[in-house]
Order: C-alpha cells, then sequence, then structure tokens
C-alpha cells in the first residue's frame, strides 16, 4: 500500500494524521492507497469525511483541529464548531451553547458514557474541567436516533479519547508551554504528554496525561438595586468594585485498552479523570447607599450620609473549590456477517468541592448623620461606573475606621454519580434494492446527585479586629481603591485568633440546612429502529420509550425573627425550624424519531430529521428546598425549589443540504424549528402559598408555556489549493447561526434565557511548507440571562465577540513551535437591565489578552 504525504505543516504532526478518502475509494475490490495530509487541511478534510458519512446533521472536531487552536479546555476547542458557542467564566469557556440555546439544554458524554455535572444546581457540564490534549475528537449530534439519549433540544456533545486501534503506527507526543496574562503579569506553565501502541496484532494502549496552571486576573464592578426617584433621577443602591486574582489547576489522563480476542469480538476498557482546581481571592469595595441622591446633573448622581446612611464595605475571598469528572467503562462489541451486538457497564462520578473556603472576611463603616461623607457616581459610560469621594476622604482612606464584621467559613460538597448499563443488538438483512437493519437495545442509568453545605457564619470578635490589622495593596486597574484586605495577613490573623470570633447560631443552621439536597433519579429505556441504506439513501425509522423515576429530598427551613408569630405564638428570640421534604416522581415518555440521507449527486447531499426529546428539570430546582425568612412584622420571604416541574418536551425538525464543491471544501445550509412544552424560568411573585407554605415575595422556578425555536446555520469552509503559487496555502472558514426562541410565561412572551439570536464563527488560515497561521473570530449575540419581576428587571449579557491569533513553524519532522494569543481584543463581559430611562449596568468584568508560547515533539 502506497502512503503519499501530501503536506508536512505544523500541525499536530503524527498525531494530526487523517486519512482522507474519496466514498469511491471505498467501493473498489482493491484497498486504495492512503493519503495522508497534516496540518490545518488535515483538521479539514478529517472533519468534512466525517461530517459527510454521518447519518444524521453533525459536525465533527478532529484531534489535529483541537491543536490548531489556542483553547485551554474542551468547551472553548468546540466552540468552532458551526452553530456552537460557549458562555465564559472570568473570560474562560466554560458552557457549551448550540444554535445559542440553554447549555443545560445540551447533553455531553465520553466515549459514550454520560458525564454527570460537577456543580450542584445544574445539569449542564462544565467542559472547562477536561483539558483539550486528552481528546480524540469531538462530535456535536443535532438530530437523534433512537438507539441515542434523548434528553437534549442543543445537541448531544460526544466526546472520544484517543484508542489503541486509531492508528495503524503508534506515536509518543510531548508537549511543553508557558503562558503570559497581561493583567496579572505572571508566566504560567503547561504540560502533557500523549501515546498509541499495540501490542502485537489483538492489543491496542492509547492514553494521555497534561498539567497546566494559569494565573491570571479580572478587573470587575457590580451594581444592583437600580431605582428611580419622583424625579425621574435613575442610580443604584448597591455598587461593588472587585478586584480578583484566579488560579486554576488543571490535571488530566485517560487510558483506553482494546482486544481483539477473535475475528468476531473486540472487547475494551476505558478511564478518564480530570480534575480542576480554582484558587480564587476576591477583593471588594462596597457602597450599600440608603439615601436618595442629594444631587443630581446628568449622568452624575451625588450621595450624602447626612440624608441617610451610607455603608462602606471592604472584604476578601479566599476561596478554593475543585472540580473532578471521572468516567469508566468497561464493554466490547461482536460481529458476524448478519449480527451485530454491543454491550457496555460505565461507572461515571462528577464532584465539586469548595473547601478551607473564607467567603468572606468582612469590614465595615457606616458614614452617618454628622459624618460629612459624600459620593459621587458617574453613569455616562455603561460599561464602567467611577466614583469620587467628594467629602469625608480621610475617614473613607483610613482603615483604622473600618470595624470587623462578618467571617463565614464554606466547606460545601456535591457528588453526582451514575451507573450506566447498555446492550444492543442488531441484524442485518440484505434486500434487492438496498440493505435492511434492525436493531433494538434497552439502558438503565441509575443516578445519585447531592450536596451538602457546612457554613459557619461569625457576626462577632472578642476584642479589636480592624482592617489596619490586615490591610494591603489592590491589583485593580480600573480605579483605587484605597485599602483592601490582605490574603495573607488575614489568614494569619483569623487562624491565630480563631477562639475570638463569635458563632451566629442561627445564620449557621440557617445557611447549612437551607441548601443540602439529594436526589436519585433512575432513567430506564429502550428501544427500536430499522437503518434502509441503498447506494445514495438512507432512511432511519423507529421509538424509543424512556421511564423516569425520581426521589427527592430537601428541607424546609424557616427562619423567624424575635417578635414575629409562628404557629399561633409569638416567638421571644429569633429561631430556626428545619422540616424534612420528602416526594417522588413517576413519568414515561415515548419519543419517536426519523432521518433521512439523500445523496443527490456524488457531491451533494440532503439530509432531513425530526425527533421527540425530552430534558430534565435542573436537580437544584426540583430539589426540594424550601426558603422562608420571616421578619417582625410578620413578612415572609422565601425561594423554593419546585419538585412540580415537568420536563422540557420538544419537537425537533432539521433539513440541510451540503455541496462538498472541490478537495476539502463545503457550503452548507441548514434550518432547525423546535416546538418546546414546559420550558422553565425563574420568576419571582407575590402573597402566595407554595407547597403549603406562604410567603409575601418568593422566587419559585416554573413551566412557561409552548416556546418555539427556529433558525438557519450555514457554513462554509474551504482550502484554496487552486491559487497560484504562495496563495495555495490560504484556509477560509465562516459559519453562521441565526436562532429565533420564544416563549410565553406568566403573560409576557420573552426571549427563551441564554438564546442569543445571532452566533458566528471566523477564520482565516494560512498554511504553507514549515509555517502554519491562523486568526479567528467567534461572536455570541446578546441573550437574556435571567428573568426579573418585570421586562425593565430582566438581565441581559452584551454581545460579545472574541478575537485570537495562532502561529506554528515546523522545525523538523518530529518538532515544532508555536505562539497563541488569546482575546487579543480585550474583549470584556457585560451584563445590564434595559431601562427604563437608561440601561442599567449589573456587571462589567474584563480580563485583557493572553499569551502562549510552546514546543512540541512527536515521534
Amino acid at each position: 500500500m502506497k502512503r503519499l504525504l501530501l503536506s508536512a505543516s505544523a500541525g499536530s504532526v503524527i498525531a494530526a494524521i487523517a486519512m482522507v478518502s474519496a466514498p469511491a475509494y471505498a467501493q473498489g475490490e482493491e484497498q486504495a492507497d492512503e493519503i495522508i495530509v497534516i496540518g490545518q487541511r488535515a483538521m479539514l478534510g478529517s472533519a468534512l469525511a466525517k461530517q459527510r458519512e454521518a447519518d444524521g446533521v453533525q459536525s465533527v472536531l478532529s484531534r489535529d483541529s483541537i491543536g490548531q487552536f489556542p483553547d485551554q479546555n474542551v468547551a472553548e476547542a468546540v466552540r468552532r464548531l458551526p452553530g456552537v458557542n460557549v458562555l465564559n467564566d472570568q473570560g474562560e469557556g466554560r458552557f457549551i451553547a448550540v444554535r445559542g440555546l440553554d447549555p443545560s439544554l445540551n447533553a455531553a458524554s465520553v466515549n459514550g458514557t454520560r458525564i454527570p455535572a460537577p456543580e450542584a444546581d445544574t445539569r449542564a457540564v462544565a467542559l472547562d474541567v477536561i483539558p483539550s490534549e486528552l481528546i480524540e475528537s469531538i462530535e456535536v449530534k443535532k438530530t437523534l436516533t433512537p438507539d441515542m439519549d434523548a434528553d437534549t433540544i442543543g445537541a448531544s456533545i460526544d466526546i472520544n479519547t484517543t484508542k489503541g486501534f486509531d492508528r495503524d503506527k503508534g506515536f509518543v507526543s510531548m508537549q511543553a508551554e508557558g503562558s503570559y496574562n497581561n493583567l496579572s503579569d505572571t508566566i504560567s506553565p503547561k504540560a502533557g504528554v500523549d501515546f498509541a501502541t499495540r501490542i502485537g496484532d489483538d492489543i491496542g494502549i492509547a492514553g494521555g496525561f497534561s498539567w497546566n496552571r494559569r494565573e491570571f486576573a479580572t478587573d470587575n464592578q457590580e451594581m444592583d438595586g437600580w431605582t428611580e426617584t419622583d424625579e425621574g433621577v435613575v442610580y443604584a443602591e448597591d455598587v461593588e468594585y472587585r478586584d480578583y486574582d484566579v488560579v486554576r489547576k488543571r490535571l488530566g489522563g485517560s487510558l483506553s485498552l482494546d482486544y481483539r480476542a477473535s475475528d468476531a469480538t473486540a472487547l475494551y476498557a476505558r478511564g478518564l479523570y480530570s480534575k480542576f482546581g480554582d484558587t480564587e481571592e476576591r477583593r471588594r469595595l462596597i457602597f450599600a447607599i440608603d439615601p436618595e441622591p442629594a444631587s443630581a446633573d446628568g449622568d452624575t448622581v451625588t450621595f450624602s450620609s447626612e440624608d441617610d446612611r451610607i455603608r462602606v464595605r471592604r472584604d476578601i475571598k479566599d476561596r478554593y473549590e475543585s472540580q473532578t469528572i471521572q468516567s469508566y467503562e468497561v464493554g466490547g462489541e461482536t460481529e458476524t456477517d448478519v449480527w451485530a451486538i454491543d454491550y457496555k457497564v460505565a461507572y461515571s462520578l462528577a464532584e465539586e468541592h469548595e473547601f478551607r473556603t473564607q467567603d468572606p472576611t468582612r469590614f465595615q463603616r457606616d458614614f452617618e448623620e454628622g459624618d460629612d461623607f459624600s459620593v459621587m457616581f458617574d453613569y455616562s459610560d455603561l460599561s464602567f461606573t467611577p466614583f469620587t469621594i467628594v467629602s469625608g476622604g480621610a475617614a473613607f482612606l483610613d482603615p483604622t475606621e473600618y470595624e470587623f464584621d462578618d467571617l463565614e467559613n464554606v466547606d460545601g460538597l456535591s457528588e453526582d454519580k451514575e451507573w450506566n448499563l447498555q446492550f444492543d443488538i442488531a441484524r442485518k438483512f440484505a434486500l434487492g434494492n438496498g440493505e435492511f437493519q434492525l436493531k433494538t437495545g434497552g439502558k438503565a442509568r441509575l443516578r445519585e446527585k447531592s450536596y451538602d453545605l457546612e457554613l459557619q457564619v461569625y457576626d462577632g470578635f472578642d476584642g479589636d479586629y480592624t482592617l489596619a490589622d490586615v490591610a494591603g495593596t489592590q491589583t485593580y486597574t480600573l480605579a483605587d481603591l484605597g485599602a483592601v484586605p490582605d490574603r495573607g495577613l488575614v489568614r494569619a490573623f483569623n487562624a491565630a485568633n480563631a477562639g475570638l470570633f463569635e458563632l451566629s447560631d442561627i445564620d449557621t443552621a440557617f445557611e447549612s440546612n437551607a441548601a443540602d439536597f439529594a436526589v436519585d433519579e433512575d432513567i430506564y429505556a429502550g428501544y427500536v429502529m430499522g437503518r434502509w441504506s441503498d447506494d445514495r439513501t438512507t432512511l432511519i425509522a423507529g421509538v424509543r420509550m424512556e421511564h423516569t423515576e425520581d426521589t427527592l429530598t430537601g428541607n424546609l427551613v424557616e427562619l423567624v425573627e424575635e417578635g414575629a408569630e409562628y404557629n399561633g405564638e409569638v416567638l421571644d428570640d429569633d429561631a430556626i425550624f428545619v422540616t424534612p421534604v420528602e416526594l417522588e416522581k413517576r413519568y414515561t415518555d415515548w419519543l419517536p424519531s426519523a432521518s433521512l440521507k439523500f445523496e443527490v449527486a456524488d457531491d451533494v447531499l440532503l439530509r432531513a430529521g425530526v425527533f421527540k426529546s425530552v430534558v430534565r428539570p435542573g436537580i437544584g430546582k426540583i430539589a426540594p428546598r424550601f426558603l422562608v425568612e420571616e421578619n417582625d412584622e410578620n413578612e415572609r420571604e422565601g425561594e423554593f425549589g419546585n419538585p412540580d416541574l415537568d420536563p422540557y418536551r420538544a419537537w425537533n425538525f432539521d433539513v440541510s443540504a451540503e455541496y462538498y464543491f472541490a478537495e476539502d471544501a463545503v457550503i452548507q445550509i441548514g434550518g432547525f424549528y423546535k416546538r418546546v412544552k414546559n420550558f422553565i424560568v425563574d420568576a419571582e411573585f407575590e402573597d402566595g402559598v407554595f407547597n403549603g407554605v406562604a410567603y409575601d415575595e418568593a422566587v419559585i422556578p416554573i413551566n412557561g408555556e409552548t416556546a418555539t425555536i427556529k433558525g438557519i446555520e450555514f457554513n462554509y469552509a474551504h482550502a484554496l489549493t487552486m491559487l497560484p503559487g504562495l496563495l495555495d496555502g490560504i484556509i477560509l472558514g465562516f459559519n453562521y447561526t441565526y436562532t429565533d426562541a420564544e416563549g410565553d410565561v406568566l403573560g409576557r412572551t420573552i426571549t427563551l434565557p441564554a438564546a442569543s439570536k445571532h452566533n458566528y464563527n471566523a477564520s482565516l488560515g494560512y498554511e504553507k511548507g514549515p509555517v502554519s497561521l491562523r486568526a479567528t473570530a467567534a461572536y455570541r449575540g446578546e441573550y437574556l440571562d435571567e428573568l426579573g419581576g418585570d421586562a425593565d428587571e430582566d438581565r441581559f449579557v452584551q454581545n460579545h465577540l472574541q478575537i485570537d491569533l495562532s502561529a506554528k513553524y515546523k522545525l523538523t519532522d518530529n518538532l515544532r513551535i508555536y505562539a497563541d494569543f488569546v482575546n487579543l481584543n480585550n474583549e470584556p463581559y457585560l451584563a445590564f437591565q434595559k431601562g427604563p430611562g437608561r440601561d442599567r449596568l449589573l456587571q462589567y468584568e474584563t480580563y485583557s489578552w493572553t499569551g502562549k508560547v510552546g514546543v512540541k515533539a512527536t515521534f
């Protein structure tokens, strides 16, 4: 067999090898020559080949393509695909959004095994936990067949690690990197190794290891309590300036063992372990403003302590949080001429553990009548609101004026475990005009998710403790905050004086009981499907049944102030009442689906698909946690979980056309329509009763009515090899998604939360000889983040455009160097309300750019 090397660019060298062959080759009696390409073209050719062969609407990201971008985790890598973008956390991609929809409407798996969610309150998997170096390919499947889990409306995201038989020859690849964040002015290291090898003809071993430590900074401002005076002056009652320094560590490893037990049977054992550690130091300056403005002039508003109290807080958050994802599976495949049997047992575990956290250690100064303190805010720029101390500056800056107010020690553990048992059997039937396969199978997913919080609240100190005892300096670049707590000094002082802090039994009991829950969720599924195909047509149809059984436990926690009435008695002291709650739910869904692929011509494909899906409510939303605070005027404010929530149920329709007009080139366009019943939002209520609990004000997750999601997708990718001379190294890529997602809830028509109307990715690449260059832009449009009490209080996130650059140079056949620049345009994060009167800032974060240089060797 001949092997022809077409290109030797600075792609992922051996690890990036892709075998690209035209469909006609596979029809010949003899095996065709393997045409091997490396680098950006390999990425494009490999991805298009897999996309073309897929039965449904899907996009593929290969190992080589992951290596072509300056991405730090799986979430950032996937955003390059058509219709895909990410929601960031402190400037780093975390949750995947498909077609502009909420990440909780996706499903994620590793090697076909569902990944549970580390975070307590959501089903969405934070994929920044997984290093991108461990991944062989990522498939984003936007239509479902009956043999797939049906819990998705956005997409099913399948992450595949390297397997022992993925390549004809073994390899070892090693990488070392250093990155620099402009805002933190620090260097961060990264290293990794991955390999694949064979022992004889029947045993394959593959795996990898990755470690990195990233240090960066974030400058943030948050505002809340927007209100308007009778004179029409708009202002915020709470203004915070947040100074973050963050250290994130990722440690990941994967291992795959494959064994060909016979010509008919292949067995495997696979595992993935990934741990993400996040150390966050946050210093804050907070203004809590009680008076109305003393004066206003255009965009500037001034407040005076002579009118009412102005509280100023300076505090520090010292938090360590780890997230772990583990996935292990054993199984096999047995194939004969007409029979195919798949079987697997898998176990997954996700944890989030916040411990040794002091959040916050707070110091406070109340400026009141006679203190002659006034402060002015300038609202002219939506991105940032600066402050000016008009009078009382000496006291404002004096750290001895700020006395200890509050310390909270946090230890919280979220655990999400799932056992997965799966069996599938299929038989082929030769027909005169094609081939028919009948397939059936069953699956059990047994899940346990829980959250346990221990939070100690200290609201007093037996002695003198002021900010002056622990004062340090800021790293904040947007304003001069004055003295802020120093983490090292706070740790030392709090440890040395631990016995002097005064525990608040009431607040400790409330917080520690309020958050706890446990949910057992068992899903039993079965399906039957048929697949008919001939030279040009593939038709798949069938039905899936999923039966869900939930056991939900939590607490009704009531904090009742002194002087309030409880069960007919007036309380002499503040009191906590904790009542355990346990509920059960059962429901069954029948989920038909059908998909069609038709090859109109050798280079033109048409696809269509329809399927019904069910997405279960977020665990934190259905957990029976009922929190009520009652003041001495018997006013009850509540925050409730809602065990009665129905799951999202959706009919999904997709059509698309693909034109492979040249080698390594495609133009495709598609449309989608989804009709969703029971979409879920958090809503604010007044004067009601929920699950037997009365309230005056409450936030409760509820089902909306019916939502419709419709849109179009466009994708263009092209290696311009037909151009003359140096120009034949240009590679273009552009994809765009338009999503119109609306639903009715509480008499309002809203855009569905997290649904962006416009999303696109653009790339300009160049690959010639040893040089590989790429510029990319990822755009996510404005979206509704949270539903407020009315339209004026809805929280929106501004559109986001991030530009990245990547350059690689091949020194030898086995060695390359590279440089990446992330967020070159210093794009911030901005959340706001839309009036009335003016757009109102809620949150602004800036991260600056990060540069990376590295070397990769492959043998």
